[in-house]
């Protein structure tokens, strides 16, 4: 009996204790701490991180923006690109009187032709107009070389298998001389002659205004060709 009494104390030294506020301590005798402060190193670590991580992105814009300014402040300004050659090149043109005959027209024509000349445009396209020599009343000029119109010529004679073209309502006999190409109305009862330089391409397209200020001034007659009937 004594021997199994010792041997039941002899257990009791050798084996685990409780704490004496009740609660086990593991085998090896180290307690885990119960201080949440242990713990606290960890969070520390991520909060500074994130703090550090916000900041960056938040200067990281203001750095870009600084660089963008002071590369702007010291890269020189570009030189203006140069203005394209149609811009600024005008066409060149004298301003001398244009030698023109005035042949004397009768009562009639000489007042269409004074109805026609003051409502012409001052200039056809790029060509102003400019002064001519003689027969203001009927005549007028336009840009270097000259562009003329002459009102109250004689009616032209021209085959019938010519093409006459209309323009603005007008109707045009073109024919070559030299270096012009001449247009001269054949659908008005008075007739209106315009010399075009070979310089101007088109000479059709010279027209179109004084078309307009034909149809205007000057009622139609005469002996229309079948190519102008509409």
């Amino acid at each position: 009996m004594d021997e199994m009494t010792n041997s039941s104390a002899a257990l009791d030294d050798d084996g685990p204790r409780d704490a004496s506020d009740g609660t086990p301590e593991p085998a090896d005798g180290i307690g885990a701490s119960a201080d949440p402060a242990a713990a606290a190193p960890a969070g520390r670590d991520r909060t500074i991180r994130g703090a550090a991580l916000l900041a960056t992105l938040i200067a990281l814009p203001i750095t870009l923006l600084v660089a963008v300014l002071a590369f702007t402040k010291l890269t020189p300004d570009a030189p203006a690109a140069a203005p394209s050659p149609s811009a600024t090149t005008a066409r060149v043109q004298s301003t001398a009187p244009v030698e023109m005959a005035a042949p004397a027209l009768a009562a009639r024509p000489a007042t269409v032709c004074r109805a026609l000349l003051s409502q012409l445009p001052t200039s056809i396209r790029d060509l102003a107009q400019r002064p001519v020599t003689a027969g203001p009343e009927q005549n007028a000029a336009y840009g270097d070389p000259a562009l003329t119109v002459a009102c109250g010529g004689t009616e032209p004679t021209f085959p019938a298998t010519d093409e006459v073209w209309t323009v603005n309502r007008v109707c045009w006999h073109l024919a070559e001389q030299g270096e012009q190409t001449v247009l001269t109305t054949v659908d008005r009862e008075t007739s209106i002659e315009v010399h075009v330089p070979r310089a101007y391409a088109q000479p059709l397209q010279w027209v179109p205004s004084i078309s307009s200020t034909i149809v205007a001034s000057v009622p139609s007659g005469g002996a229309i060709p079948s190519g102008c009937q509409r």
